[in-house]
Order: C-alpha cells, then structure tokens, then sequence
C-alpha cells in the first residue's frame, strides 16, 4: 500500500515537471514571437548599412516559421514520451526481450536501439519539413531528397556503431563491476568522448562532406600567420561544400591534438571578404587560446560523475518500476527511465551553461578584437552573416537569457563597436 502511494507521487511529481517544463516552453516561445511582432520592423542602429525594412521582414518571417516548427516537434516529442511511459509500451518491450533470453549486454542494447528507433523515426517528418519547405521557402535549401536519404542512412548506421558500441561497453562494466560500476563507467565515458572528438573531423565528418585545402592563397596566410601567433598548431585549414545542402555560412574549429582544424563553409569563403573571414576564425582561435574547449570539458566531466553516481544510487529502487508498471528490476530499463524522468527537471537548469557560453562568447569576441586590432572587421562579419542567415535581431530578453548560447547580435556588434573606440594592444596576445 505505501509503495503504490510513493508510486503515485512520483509519477505525479514528474507528470507536474513535465507540464511545467512545456508551459515554460511554450511561454517563452509566444513571448519571443509577440517580441518580435512589436519590435521587429525596426532596423537595429548597426545595421542601417546593410539592411532595409524588406530585409529585416524577411528575416522576421524565417524566426517564426522556424520557431512555429520547433514547438510542434517538441510537442509532439513529448506526447510521444508520455505515451511511451503510461501506455505500458516499457514493461511490453522488457518482457518481449526477456522472452529471447539473450544476455544482459545484449538485451539492454535491444531495448535502448528500440526505444531510440521509435523516438527517432518520429522527428523524420519533421526535419523533411524543414529542409524541403521551410528551408527551401526562404532559399537556404539545396539538398535533394536523394542526398536527404543518403544522410539519414549514414546518421543511422553511425549512430548504431558508436551507440552499439559505448552500450556493450558501458552494460558489460554493470554486469562486471557491480557497485563500482558507475565509477569505471565515468573513466570509460571520459576516453570515449575524447575519442568520438579525435575521430569526428578525420573519420566521421568526410563521410558527409568533401573536405579540401583551402585555395585562396592569401586567406591561408592570413589564417596560418593568426594561429600561428596565438600559438595553436592546426594540422589543416579546409573548406567544406557546405553549399550542397545549405547556403547558410559558417565557420568552425574542430579536433583535439594532431587532429586540429580549421574548417570554412565554402558559403562563407564566397560571401565574405579576407578581414571578415580571418575576424570570425580570430574569434575561434580565442575559444581555444583561452581554454573554453578545456574548460566545457572538465565541467562535462564533474557533471557526468554526478549523474552516474546518481543513476546508481536510484537505478535498482523498486520505487522506479512499481511507478512505470514494471514487474520486478531490470537495470538497462532503469537506466532508459531514469534519463526521461530528468528531462524535465534538466530543462529548468539550462540557463546555466547558456550563461556560460554567452561568458566565454564576449571573451572570444575579445581575444579576436586584440589578435586582429581590428574590431570592426568581426562586426562587419556577424552582420553579414546575420542577413544572410536570416538571424533574429530581436530577440526576447528571457527567451535569450534561458536559451541563447551567444550574446543577441545586436548586443554583441554595439558591444564590437564599443571597442573599436579603444585602443588595441595586439601584443598582448603573446
């Protein structure tokens, strides 16, 4: 009697969270909407240059259709997981894969693939709309649905490799090392992550796209003289076709130790000028340089210790099955159930690494501004970007506080501009 009363209190308890968790959602999405329903035909100050009310409709137009996309899928992703958890589709599925008798390693594999199949397959519709509707109605998308096709089955074959792997692991040191599994798990996560980072721009990344030297000679100087000063040593600078499925711009800075690079959109090469380019690849280099890399590492590391600690001190309480109608424990069930239960209550802390990523954003902004003496020059290359990504420029206080991993553009290119009245010490930098 007293379990089935703890029982409905928890799922009560996480039923609670969960609809707080959408109302907020939900919430914050209207208030960014209606935000920039009042606001957005106002041509922000630093963009008088480049953009005119047409533009700045347009711009308008693609963050509501997006955001409008975004909350039917979120939506539908939780009807999906609250059927998931109350239809008894769970206790279903353990059964039938306690039926086949195979051993632990494998039946936790079984039933995590098929738990992932079906939350995966649901947000196919969803991402075909985007890319062949919405993308293609604001002239970003250039994939065809054969190249769709073709990423979707190289997604699924990877995701199963690497997921088959870390999950025979990570099962077999339950079955092994009983209550110091978690511990040994932590260690094993650990050099796991440093190896998907290692392989992702080598192996896994050319699987998608074509990646070349980067031809223009004077912007290859320019980005090697750049690293060169900050004293980071790239194995490549590259370009990639990113053009073949997108024409949004970016650039970025991937790999830990010989496998460093530095890697172009060929979008950005084509749209922007040599100063701009080497602006927004001063600003990566400061990601590195001044540790954010290292330091979003060591965090995800003291974070993981504390949620596997956690997952074993609640994973065999049989509070956790009688809530979800599972008869008797099953640890690789325990496990699925435990990271859809902390769903809800992780969303409430997100505003926290948002934070941090808007710190460590200003101080790569920073470190770009005294690399280049040259402040300007990454303004001019945010704004750019910004018309051509179609980016909001008017985005909701609290939206952009609880979600927003870079400082609203607007803020950062006055903040730029700020700077660019002071003067730049470049040999500070050494």
């Amino acid at each position: 009697m007293v379990t089935t009363i703890h029982a409905t209190l928890l799922l009560e308890l996480f039923l609670v969270a969960y609809a707080l968790n959408i109302g907020v959602r939900l919430l914050l999405n209207r208030l960014n909407i209606a935000h920039l329903r009042s606001v957005g035909d106002r041509v922000p100050e630093s963009f008088r240059d480049i953009l005119d009310r047409s533009s700045l409709a347009r711009m308008s137009e693609y963050t509501i259709a997006t955001s409008r996309l975004g909350s039917i899928e979120n939506l539908a992703e939780d009807l999906l997981i609250i059927v998931i958890l109350l239809s008894g589709f769970l206790p279903w599925l353990n059964d039938r894969i306690t039926a086949l008798s195979l051993p632990f390693v494998f039946s936790g594999i079984l039933f995590f693939f098929a738990c992932s199949v079906l939350m995966a397959a649901a947000t196919i519709p969803f991402d075909l709309y985007r890319n062949f509707v919405i993308e293609k109605r604001f002239s970003f998308n250039t994939l065809t649905l054969r190249l769709w096709f073709n990423d979707l089955f190289k997604s699924l074959i990877i995701t199963a490799i690497v997921m088959g792997i870390f999950l025979a692991v990570f099962f077999s040191l339950i079955l092994y090392a009983q209550n110091t599994w978690w511990l040994w798990a932590w260690l094993f996560f650990i050099c796991f992550q440093l190896l998907i980072t290692w392989l992702y721009p080598v192996v896994i990344a050319p699987l998608f796209n074509r990646f070349e030297p980067i031809e223009d000679r004077e912007l290859k100087d320019r980005i090697t003289a750049l690293a060169s000063r900050s004293g980071i040593h790239v194995k490549g600078l590259y370009q990639m076709d990113a053009g073949k499925r997108s024409t949004h711009s970016n650039a970025y800075f991937t790999g830990i130790g010989k496998a460093k690079r530095i890697v172009l959109f060929d979008t950005l090469i084509e749209d922007h000028s040599t100063d701009e380019i080497a602006a927004v690849l001063a600003h990566e280099l400061g990601h590195w340089k001044m540790g954010h890399i290292r330091k979003q590492l060591v965090l995800s590391m003291g974070l993981s210790l504390v949620i596997l600690y956690l997952a074993y001190a609640f994973v065999t309480h049989p509070l956790l099955y009688d809530t979800f109608g599972f008869q008797g424990t099953t640890i690789y069930a325990g496990l699925f159930l435990l990271t859809i239960i902390a769903r809800p209550f992780a969303f409430f802390l997100s505003p926290l690494p948002s934070m941090l990523s808007r710190h460590f954003e200003r101080q790569a902004d920073d470190y770009a501004c005294l690399l280049t003496a040259d402040p300007l020059a990454l303004a001019t290359a945010l704004k750019h970007l910004a018309r051509k990504n179609l980016s909001n420029l008017h985005p909701h206080p609290a939206y952009a506080w609880f979600y927003y991993s870079h400082p609203p553009l607007v803020e950062r290119i006055r903040r730029l501009e700020d700077i660019a009245g002071a003067p730049i010490a470049v040999e500070d930098t050494r």
